[in-house]
């Protein structure tokens, strides 16, 4: 009794082929409304394909540091940059080193040349230094008119800073520190009631004894509110050691600084990220993680400006020489975390988050060259491949259906499916992980498609061999399928794998051919294993391939099958010599 169901389980075995097929119907349906979905209809292109921007830096050698351009700063710092980069949403993005001392970064059409200039050449060296005094951004009068010179820039410094001393003390009980006004404070109500005695004496004696004289007069002659003065302000911040005190200016201009040894550096950061604020109203805001020996330094920093009087409550963040946050402290900050606040947009809160969280790198660069890279060649060499691709399709194609037949039709239905989900999966995969399609990535595609005709090519096979055996088609195709299947496999796991080590070992261009060429890999198995071979078994059950036609590329007699009748009279033979 158990032989008999076995024998029914054997065609019943290999599932509804019907609901097979109408699945992956579903799923490629699914696929092309996703497209519709999210508005993608082609695929993203990459630089040689769209075109783009290039930018050459040269790195520059730092104050006390004269060794500092060597191999390993160089890969760190392209490296860093890379990361940078694709953390604006870019990928395709190529950053090679050149020579000694250049780096070459060419991002795709689409992209904000601006603010990926910025990113790839800020160095984003942060430092977190006490506040020693701070006034307006304008140059202070040579002079010595202490009553009314005091009386402008105290007004205009305490304004910013007077104007809301009672929100920020609140806000800072909460255990972080809140940044004051960022922008040019027009407050000179403020400046009139209870800061101007305290104010006053601020600015033509700057921090009192813990400045320099020289600092001082340096700090009266600073000008934050032209681009050379801010410039210049930025070069003579970076150029200082860190346990020196500083001039500085707001990144705007809106205010200057004096500011003490460095207290925190940038590298006990661990962690930045834009934060939008709904709770307190804070808008914007840059949430930093530190490390635990940074949490334990900003601790003490804090700890220790908590005691003092305003300014000297204050820390300023600077990056790359410019403070780019002066926020208040009332009380010490424990815990390993803070929150820099005030005045950001989104745009800024995620570009400092970004360069902050990608680290700092370890040298300093300029932009020599920006260029704009047209697609003209790449769309030449593109043109030309498709052409190449059709060629070779079309070759396939009489190939399968001269030799073939009938079956040549299961194999460009096939194909066909494969293009419809290598299309569609590409297109989602741009503004999913940013995948770029390039000119080696349509090479892989054009290859794919050898690799795919060639699975089809081992199960036709496999069904001929076992007709020629004598078999009816029904039982050729589901006896043909496990030897073709392991053939398939085998094959499609070779393909994958040198796939998978040439995209680890390569970068740039050569990656796009490594993932295209293992995408379409799987693609493959998916097919062949959910398409082709139940459409292979619906089809048995017709007419026109069941008894063999001769235009169905199954016919027994061209196949040169053996007459089942003769397989048959073998059985008895083999029993009288058992």
């Amino acid at each position: 009794m158990a032989a008999p169901k076995k024998g029914r389980r054997a065609p019943t075995s290999q599932g509804h082929p019907g609901r097979t097929l109408i699945l992956v119907l579903i799923a490629m349906a699914a696929l092309v409304g996703g497209m519709f979905y999210s508005g993608t209809m082609t695929p993203r292109l990459g630089i040689d394909l769209a075109g783009g921007t290039s930018f050459t830096l040269a790195a520059q050698n730092q104050p006390g540091k004269p060794n500092a351009i060597n191999e390993t700063n160089m890969n760190t710092a392209a490296g860093i940059m890379e990361r940078r980069v694709n953390g604006l949403g870019v990928s395709e993005s190529e950053v090679q080193t050149q020579g000694s001392n250049h780096i070459i970064v060419n991002i795709p059409k689409g992209t904000d040349a601006k603010q990926a200039r910025q990113q790839v050449g800020t160095t984003a060296q942060l430092a977190f230094r006490p506040v020693l005094t701070t006034a307006a951004g304008a140059k202070t009068p040579e002079p010595k008119p202490s009553p009314s010179a005091s009386g402008k820039t105290g007004e205009k410094a305490t304004g910013g800073k007077g104007s809301s001393p009672t929100p920020s003390a609140s806000a800072s009980t909460q255990g972080r520190a809140v940044t004051d006004a960022l922008k040019k404070p027009s407050a000179s109500p403020s400046a009139s009631a209870s800061d101007k005695p305290s104010a006053q004496p601020t600015p033509p004696a700057p921090g009192g004894a813990d400045v320099p004289p020289a600092l001082q007069k340096q700090f009266a002659a600073l000008d934050c509110s032209t681009k050379a003065g801010r410039a210049q302000a930025g070069e003579q911040a970076a150029g200082t050691k860190p346990t020196d005190p500083v001039v500085a200016c707001k990144d705007d201009g809106s205010q200057k600084y004096v500011l003490g040894p460095v207290g925190v550096e940038g590298t006990d950061v661990k962690d930045a990220k834009a934060v939008f604020d709904s709770q307190q109203g804070q808008g914007w805001i840059v949430q930093m993680d530190f490390t635990s020996d940074g949490g334990k330094k900003f601790a003490d920093v804090t700890g220790k400006l908590a005691a003092k009087a305003q300014p000297q409550n204050q820390f300023a963040i600077v990056l790359d020489g410019a403070v780019v946050s002066d926020p208040r402290v009332s009380e010490r900050l424990n815990g390993g975390n803070a929150t820099i606040s005030g005045g950001f947009t989104q745009q800024s809160a995620e570009d400092l988050g970004n360069m902050l969280s990608y680290g700092a790198l370890p040298l300093s660069f300029k932009i020599d060259d920006e260029t704009t890279v047209t697609a003209a060649l790449g769309g030449e060499q593109l043109h030309a491949g498709l052409i190449a691709g059709a060629i070779g399709l079309a070759l396939v194609v009489i190939y399968l259906v001269a030799y073939y037949r009938g079956l040549a039709l299961v194999a460009l239905a096939s194909l066909g499916v494969s293009a419809v989900l290598t299309y569609t999966i590409m297109t989602l995969l741009g503004p999913g992980i940013g995948f770029a399609l390039n000119l080696p990535a349509v090479c892989g595609a054009i290859v794919a498609i050898g690799i795919t005709a060639d699975s089809f090519i081992v199960y036709f096979e496999r069904i001929r061999d076992e007709i020629r055996e004598g078999r009816t088609l029904r039982p050729a195709v589901e006896r043909g399928w496990p030897r073709a299947r392991r053939t398939i496999l085998v094959s499609d796991f070779v393909s994958f794998l040198a796939a998978a080590v040439l995209f680890i070992v390569t970068v740039g261009k050569v990656q796009g051919f490594a993932f295209t060429l293992g995408l379409t890999t799987l693609l493959d198995v998916v097919v062949v294993f959910l398409f082709t071979k139940p459409l292979m078994t619906l089809l048995a059950r017709r007419k026109f391939f069941s008894e063999g036609h001769s235009w169905s590329g199954l016919d027994p007699k061209r196949l040169g099958a053996k007459p089942p009748l003769r397989r048959r009279r073998t059985a008895p033979n083999q029993t009288k010599e058992a």
